[in-house]
């Protein structure tokens, strides 16, 4: 398509970046309100697997779509991800319990998968890799923007309005990117004699959904030595043996395993995945430390994650603008990623909210600068027949990595919460409760775990209950373990940062390759460099 003009092309990228923040902005939208809806379908018991079954669902046609594009074009799967997507937010706003909420949400995370993989590859299909830089950095602002939107008004609609608009309110754009997608984007006609890989994808299918079962629940359904976790990664192990050995056969394979021979793909997507691990590990915990240890209310919460979004959206872009300018973008990682590591160790160190927010500024910064490269690196490093399945497996690793973060940080915090509070309530200066009535002791030390730490309002209305002489005891043992779960997160952060020191000794080994000029060839001088790797000279 790079023959379009570029009014054409920069129209086609305001439909795609209308498809993109659809689906992005009805994912956030509702981050803040689940618990509250899963709360009102009576189905807390299963609220894991409202966030399961997006995750599964997204992961799968994200990879499996990312070969599919390549043989039959973009654009009939970016409408079928739209029409999926917003099927499945209607009938998700229309569920009268939760089985039916997570089954409509699978639905939903299959429209996510398919609009995340085809979008960044329609960039690819639209320019050359020196001008994508600057396009990768606003679909990056995107996400970015969503996330700064997406929660606030998520709250504010829950608060003054019928949950099920969560998921209808922003439908109407749905149906303008549509439209804008079938008319403006062209349609490319399918090879002939190309095939099908239904094997591959029947394996694919079969590693990736226990793989990541076994890290969402891991350590919090299940015991890390289970038998249910055991056995789910025992399934992914054969699985993903047998998918090797289809691939290396296949005449068609879905996922090509002479992709991993190309240093750049695996480096970049190692470091992606690393950052993923990392970037999971802060948002997840930052609200721990907001609410469970300065005490901040879950709406204020919000505004101290904002500002890692805010900066996030503001240095990639500008980071985009750079990279097609200069050509280079190896540079911005090494940066970057230090930067990261920089807001992460401020983490492990603050006491304050003020220092919570500069962490988030800190690590917003280093997100936008390092973010962007990796993709673009991929993208620029394998010929354009195969970008759509390059573009899907560095969304396989992302998505991959931000679950196994989540799991390993979890275990983290778990195995060094029970010690420290552990210490909190049998220190010198921990309360004496066996002063008070058992009843009353037992009452007042369900505190001693982050979600009740968590729950500002029971907090307060147990204090203003209890007598006169026991408030003192609870205010210090409130106190104590509020210093643990401070302690405890410390670890988790300190974790985070330590990985994200792996992904920057990684940078050093990705090799930059010159950013093509076209989609048709690559620079003849760097026909030798590509051959090493691996990578035609197309």
């Amino acid at each position: 398509m790079e023959h379009l003009s570029l009014k054409r092309k920069v129209s086609i990228m305001i439909a795609v970046m209308a498809a993109m923040f659809f689906a992005a902005i009805n994912q956030t939208i509702v981050s803040t309100a689940m618990p509250r809806i899963i709360a009102i379908l009576d189905g807390m018991d299963y609220y894991t697997w409202t966030i399961n079954i997006y995750l599964l669902t997204s992961t799968i046609a994200t990879v499996l779509v990312g070969k599919l594009s390549d043989m039959f074009g973009r654009k009939p799967f970016i409408l079928l991800g739209i029409l999926l997507f917003m099927i499945g937010a209607f009938l998700t706003g229309t569920s009268s319990d939760v089985f039916q909420f997570i089954t409509y949400r699978g639905i939903q995370g299959i429209g996510a998968g398919i609009i995340q993989s085809t979008a960044f590859t329609a960039v690819g299909d639209l320019f050359a890799p020196r001008e994508r830089g600057k396009w990768m950095g606003l679909m990056t602002a995107i996400f970015g923007f969503s996330s700064v939107l997406g929660p606030t008004l998520g709250g504010y609609l829950v608060d003054n309005m019928d949950w099920h608009w969560l998921f209808w309110i922003f439908l109407p754009l749905g149906i303008v990117a549509f439209i804008m997608i079938l008319t403006l984007f062209p349609k490319m006609e399918r090879k002939p004699g190309e095939s099908i890989d239904y094997l591959g994808s029947l394996f694919m299918t079969t590693t990736i959904v226990p793989l990541l079962l076994a890290f969402s629940w891991a350590g919090t359904q299940y015991d890390w030595g289970s038998v249910q976790i055991l056995g789910l990664l025992a399934a992914t192990v054969i699985s993903a043996i047998i998918f090797v050995f289809v691939e290396l056969k296949a005449k068609n394979p879905i996922l090509p395993m002479h992709l991993f021979k190309n240093g750049v793909v695996t480096v970049s997507n190692l470091i992606g995945f690393i950052m993923n691990f990392g970037l999971m590990g802060a948002m997840i915990y930052i609200s721990f430390f907001v609410q469970g240890v300065m005490g901040i209310s879950p709406t204020y919460a919000g505004y101290v994650t904002m500002p890692m979004s805010i900066f996030m959206v503001v240095t990639s872009a500008i980071t985009g603008q750079l990279i097609a300018k200069q050509g280079k973008y190896k540079r911005f990682a090494l940066i970057g990623v230090p930067i990261m590591i920089l807001g992460m160790a401020v983490m492990v160190f603050m006491n304050s909210v003020w220092m919570a927010v500069v962490a988030m500024i800190i690590f917003g910064i280093g997100l936008g600068l390092g973010m962007p490269v990796f993709s673009l690196a991929t993208q620029n490093a394998v010929p354009h027949k195969e970008l759509g399945v390059v573009t899907a497996s560095t969304q396989l690793f992302r998505n991959l990595g931000g679950t196994i973060g989540i799991a390993v940080m979890g275990t983290v915090m778990s195995n060094s919460l029970t010690s420290n509070l552990k210490s909190a309530m049998t220190s010198s200066s921990a309360p004496d409760m066996s002063k008070i009535d058992p009843e009353m002791a037992k009452q007042l030390t369900a505190f001693a775990n982050p979600q009740t730490l968590m729950n500002k309002p029971l907090i307060e209305q147990t204090q203003a209950s209890l007598p006169a002489d026991i408030k003192p005891l609870f205010t210090q043992m409130i106190a104590g373990i509020r210093d643990a779960l401070g302690d405890t997160l410390s670890h988790v952060f300190l974790t985070g940062t330590l990985v994200l020191v792996v992904a920057f000794v990684l940078v050093f080994f990705l090799k930059e390759l010159p950013l093509r000029t076209t989609n048709q060839a690559a620079p003849a001088e760097a026909a030798p460099e590509n051959a090493k790797e691996g990578i035609p000279a197309h």
